[in-house]
């Protein structure tokens, strides 16, 4: 165990807990809000003696690994009894029937869990780890939460992400703080005050740009409970090397993959108007082409090339025997890399309990290659022991997981530099998201932007099948 000596901003930001009663912590990944949380827990619990119970909700790896590995880390924690209410129903109950001071559960059983307990919703402290995750009005877990939010009498928001699609997202996760207090008391309200309407179809409205002097407005309003923290103003962090690995397809390939774009392309327009989900569905189609194997009506993946196999391959020669965890999108990126790349004896993080075990494996220095999707090691897994070189196989729109996806190994305690390989075909979508990610600009406006410009590539006349 290891005696805690927590740096300045920890000390902040756990008397901003201690003295708010609803509050966010938007520290951004690698500065330890997780012990920052539990010390104020055992301080609320055992000092002050203001909380008697609490929850914690996470996303499901977080809960299985990450607290518990945190308190059995830390001397000054090691009393704290943790209970994990995961697994099958049965599972769930036995673990709320244990005696404990803090319950952990994934957030998908938030509605279970809001449901099985009724007015017996006990908590008197709730933390959610990820608060971002609760961003939807829509969902599920925010209106079970909702719910309950009356009878709770301390709530703790983390994240390192806020709004990672803009600050629409926000209206969910601070109402989850303070009930509406600062951002009104709906979502509808919310968007009049401080946006209007973007791209729509009729009454369908796509996306919501902010008034003149909004965002100054929003972040005044929230600044009372809400305090944001930046790795690079806190920690030496070692460097960050952002590498592009252009791949040409061969001509037969890369004319290939143009037909393919053209007929996409075109067959959305034959059909229906541009929208968020079938632009989606469109570069979904041709991230696929761009990784190497695209998936079939009958959903057989259909092998395009081995452009990225290859290149994948010349990084592992590379790295000389040092681990090298590699983000890949589809499961046909994953069964491409096991079957052309099984000399590596490659590891693919497990689901459940399992991946507690491959984390430690990992950060032992046991494992060559680990094999991750970015939404599954997106939040909270500490993984800088185990190497410093990460791959993208597979790149993504959304800014959130990739830049959650790369602090797990460029986050406090790395100390190597840490070299992020994004493998791009040239000529393809892969430039696309390169570019928002060059611009931080990431989502469902860099998607649409992207369709709509090979749209008038097409519809325009301007392309040549040869």
């Amino acid at each position: 165990m290891i005696e805690y000596k927590p740096h300045e901003y920890q000390v902040i930001a756990e008397k901003h807990i201690l003295e708010n009663p609803y509050c966010g912590l938007f520290l951004e990944m690698g500065l330890g809000k997780t012990v920052t949380t539990l010390t104020a827990i055992d301080e609320l619990m055992y000092n002050m003696f203001e909380v008697s119970k609490v929850l914690v909700i996470a996303p499901l790896r977080v809960a299985l690994d990450t607290w518990s590995t945190e308190i059995d880390k830390w001397r000054h924690l090691k009393h704290l009894r943790l209970s994990k209410v995961l697994g099958n129903e049965k599972q769930r109950k036995e673990a709320l029937r244990q005696k404990a001071d803090i319950y952990i559960t994934n957030r998908e059983n938030v509605p279970w869990l809001v449901g099985y307990t009724g007015m017996a919703f006990d908590f008197d402290m709730v933390v959610i780890d990820e608060l971002s995750s609760f961003k939807s009005a829509k969902a599920q877990r925010f209106k079970s939460l909702r719910q309950v939010r009356p009878g709770i009498k301390r709530v703790v928001g983390l994240t390192g992400t806020p709004a990672p699609n803009g600050l629409i997202d926000l209206w969910p996760q601070l109402y989850l703080l303070d009930r509406g207090q600062r951002l009104g008391l709906t979502i509808t309200s919310y968007r009049q005050d401080y946006f209007v309407p973007g791209m729509r179809n009729g009454q369908v409205v796509f996306n919501y740009e902010l008034k003149e002097q909004s965002e100054e407005r929003i972040y005044n309003q929230i600044s009372d409970i809400c305090i944001s923290m930046k790795s690079r103003d806190y920690l030496n962090l070692p460097e960050k090397v952002d590498n592009y690995v252009k791949l040409n397809l061969d001509p037969k390939t890369k004319k290939m993959y143009d037909v393919f774009e053209r007929e996409q392309v075109l067959s959305l327009f034959d059909s229906e108007e541009i929208t968020a989900v079938n632009a989606a569905a469109l570069t979904n189609k041709l991230l696929q082409f761009a990784n190497g194997a695209v998936y079939s009506e009958d959903k057989n993946a259909v092998e395009m090339h081995k452009a990225k196999i290859e290149a994948l391959e010349e990084i592992l020669e590379e790295a000389n025997g040092k681990p090298v965890l590699v983000f890949y999108s589809y499961k046909s990126d994953l069964a491409r890399i096991k079957k052309y790349l099984k000399h590596y004896n490659p590891k693919e993080l497990s689901k459940g309990e399992k991946s507690s075990d491959d984390i430690k494996a990992w950060n032992r220095g046991e494992t060559r290659l680990l094999l991750v999707h970015p939404q599954s090691a997106g939040h909270g897994l500490n993984l800088q022991q185990g190497g410093s070189i990460a791959v993208w196989f597979g790149l993504t729109w959304s800014l959130e997981s990739y830049q959650q996806a790369n602090a797990r190994l460029h986050r406090q305690g790395q100390t190597n530099t840490v070299i992020i390989h994004h493998l791009v075909a040239n000529g393809t979508v892969d430039e696309d998201v390169i570019k928002a990610l060059a611009n931080k600009n990431l989502g469902q406006e860099s998607l649409l932007e992207a369709v709509k410009a090979r749209a008038d590539k097409y519809l325009n006349g301007c392309w040549n099948q040869m």
